[in-house]
């Protein structure tokens, strides 16, 4: 395992959220989009890591009450799901780390405000289920994250990833085109037809073919969703294309989940666009993304 120079295993030095770390530990290309600050091991298979929300995220932004986007601990999950492989475990960097699977929950009334100034954020991460291969190297793990803020935890996610090699990684996506296609007769869903879910047209990952709904971002170069190249469509706009439809067939009544899993059976194509069925019922959308027939993912979104 990979330590940094004056890290040793359990040191108990404090956490900074002064700067970021590095932008390519997390696989982000614009320094704007890093949320980790410091990581540090606590224990064996265990870490304590500092995040800094921002205010108001350009794609995520406040939900009711000042509150911040729920996605955001996603994406902290997603970034500690990189950086502690890389970092912690000898994945080295030219790695294909996917994610298998994710979680979140949110504690509505111990949430921080989204305040005049950046949110501290400290994650507890436990790391286990470590899958190593016939060489020894970790091949895969899971993780499970509680959030807090000034002391309280207000969240819990966790998920899995894979890891692996070039050679692995072509074998397993074969012959797979990167060119986008859209659908010819999908019509681009208006944000105003999602309630206040989607600020920003620019932000809207979904569109309608008929009675269809279509996974179909509206910028194929969005700074967030898109921000670095990648063959296949990111779980991020897999469940962000999830919240849309929620908010959409419920007519708006279902805006900002607090709850929510997502499951990735196969590779979602960038082409043709896969279909997204989303059924709400009462405080719960089920989802499901099919393509060329083939379910490649599903999932729940819970409300309150």
């Amino acid at each position: 395992m990979n330590t940094s120079v004056g890290e040793t295993a359990g040191e108990l030095r404090p956490l900074s959220w002064s700067r970021t770390v590095a932008r390519e530990m997390v696989h982000r290309t614009s320094l704007a989009e890093v949320l980790l600050t410091d990581v540090r091991r606590t224990g064996d298979g265990s870490f304590e890591a500092a995040a800094s929300w921002p205010r108001s995220h350009p794609t995520f932004p406040r939900d009711g009450a000042d509150l911040h986007s729920p996605l955001i601990v996603v994406e902290t999950l997603r970034q500690l799901g990189i950086y502690l492989p890389l970092r912690y475990f000898g994945v080295p960097a030219t790695a294909h780390l996917l994610i298998t699977d994710l979680f979140f929950a949110l504690t509505p009334a111990a949430e921080p405000r989204a305040a005049s100034a950046a949110t501290d954020v400290t994650c507890l991460t436990g790391v286990s289920n470590i899958r190593t291969g016939a060489d020894g190297a970790v091949t895969g793990l899971r993780l499970e994250v509680t959030f807090l803020a000034g002391g309280t935890a207000f969240a819990r996610a966790g998920g899995g990833a894979r890891f692996l090699d070039a050679r692995r990684y072509t074998v397993l996506r074969g012959a797979v085109t990167t060119v986008r296609r859209t659908s010819r007769t999908a019509v681009r869903v208006r944000p105003e037809a999602t309630g206040p879910a989607v600020a920003d047209p620019r932000d809207i990952v979904i569109g309608l073919d008929g009675g269809t709904l279509l996974v179909e971002p509206v910028d194929p170069k969005h700074p967030f969703f898109f921000d670095h190249a990648t063959d296949h469509v990111p779980g991020m706009v897999l469940l962000e294309a999830a919240r849309q439809a929620a908010a959409l067939e419920s007519h708006g009544t279902l805006l900002r989940p607090t709850a929510g899993r997502l499951r990735a059976v196969r590779f979602t194509e960038f082409s043709p666009p896969a279909r997204v069925l989303c059924v709400p019922h009462h405080g719960t959308c089920v989802f499901r993304v099919f393509q060329g027939g083939e379910q490649k993912a599903f999932g729940t979104l819970q409300y309150r």
